[in-house]
């Protein structure tokens, strides 16, 4: 707020819940009757094992040309980007070319439901008249070599994300004494509904961002596949390989366990969190095949249920963002992708806003990116935020 304020800017703040704060400012644009544009970020992040870093995960520590710290990529490096333009906005009095609402959201880590959602719920006003948005994961850069033998920068513009399913699996048994034999044991029918869905193969489906990417690389390198072998596109893809992979099929992944509270007691609960990303247009299935595979025993419960979303890759918009790298990067490759995870861009749709990710990212061709999203050591190079900050301005200045 005080960043804010600081400049003469007049925020909307509301707390959903304790310490769950979000913000909003808009400007106002040179031509008030076309549709604004949401500039908007999350403020929360996932927690940090410190013990288990090189540095203090919160100390924000600028080592070896990075600034190191948990959010460093996720995503205050975008958050910082907005807060800069917008600052620069207020205090030199630059009209942008229409009006800007610059959001910054609580809550996203844990799906937004205090945050981006909750702002839909109870002031859905502040984003009156906005058709677009743009927000994080996507703008960052790989590094593809040329059929000509040399390197070229493509920037992947996020046009799609998948859904969200977080889901929690809970079988019923017999309690009893450890040792009794039982043959109603609530851990072991949970055991074989995981065993079950960690062996599902799901199956490749190519969406037209997806498909849209591969041939894109495909042309750019001479790199041939096909939709039974792509592993020689996904070795290209560097630091990003690992959020392409995940939009290739609909995902599930355990990530929690809870059973029992002592060595000699047969729980009568059992239940995991199974954590599911959907393609656009497979929710349905994906909720009926984890169904099939959990079997009769178990239950599936949904602590959380979000849509898909998939956007043009075309229109003024994203032609807008082409210039914008192009005034910094000439030559570069703008293509789009879909997001193996999700934004807060799902709760904008919500209003008919259309959302991109497009926090624009140079990046080094050696970092393992997607590696940095709620990993060990997060951390962003200096230049790629000074980079970002000339980009996410030219655009702004353009749109």
């Amino acid at each position: 707020m005080g960043q804010l304020t600081e400049v003469g800017l007049d925020p909307f703040y509301a707390e959903s819940a304790d310490r769950r704060a979000s913000v909003v400012v808009r400007v106002a644009g040179a031509d008030p009757a076309r549709p604004a544009l949401v500039v908007h970020g999350h403020t929360d992040v996932v927690p940090a094992q410190a013990d288990d870093w090189s540095v203090d995960p919160f100390a924000a520590e600028v080592k070896d040309g990075c600034i190191w710290g948990r959010g460093a990529v996720d995503m205050k490096d975008m958050d910082a980007m907005i807060l800069a333009n917008l600052r620069h906005l207020a205090r030199t009095g630059t009209k942008p070319p229409r009006d800007l609402v610059f959001a910054f959201f609580a809550d996203e880590e844990a799906g937004g439901r205090a945050g981006s959602h909750w702002m839909v719920d109870h002031h859905a006003d502040l984003f009156e008249g906005a058709t677009e948005a743009i927000s994080e994961v996507g703008g960052f850069s790989i590094t593809l070599p040329g059929k000509d033998g040399g390197d070229r920068r493509a920037y992947l513009l996020q046009t799609a994300e998948k859904g969200i399913g977080w889901l929690r699996l809970r079988a019923q048994g017999r309690a009893g004494h450890g040792s009794v034999p039982n043959d109603d044991n609530a851990i072991v029918k949970l055991a074989g509904a995981i065993e079950r869905i960690n062996a599902h193969k799901w199956p490749r489906t190519y969406i037209a961002s997806v498909r849209e990417l591969l041939d894109g690389i495909s042309t750019e390198t001479g790199t041939l596949y096909n939709d039974e072998d792509v592993e020689g596109i996904l070795e290209l893809l560097g630091g990003a390989r690992g959020f392409v992979e995940g939009t290739l099929s609909d995902t599930s992944n355990f990530t929690q366990l809870d059973a029992g509270y002592k060595h000699n007691v047969i729980p009568q609960t059992a239940t995991a969190a199974l954590d599911c990303r959907f393609l656009p247009g497979h929710e349905e299935e994906l909720m009926a095949t984890v169904s099939e595979l959990a079997g009769s025993d178990v239950e599936v419960l949904v602590d959380h249920r979000d849509t898909a979303l998939e956007a043009p890759f075309r229109g003024d918009l994203v032609d807008a963002m082409g210039r914008a790298l192009q005034a910094e990067d000439p030559g570069s490759l703008l293509l789009p992708y879909c997001l193996s995870g999700g934004t807060d861009n799902k709760a904008l749709s919500r209003l008919g806003i259309t959302g991109y990710g497009f926090a624009p990212l140079r990046l080094p061709k050696e970092l393992d990116f997607v590696r940095m999203f709620h990993g060990i050591d997060e951390r962003i190079p200096v230049d790629s935020l000074h980079f970002g900050t000339r980009v996410l301005g030219r655009l702004l200045a353009d749109c």
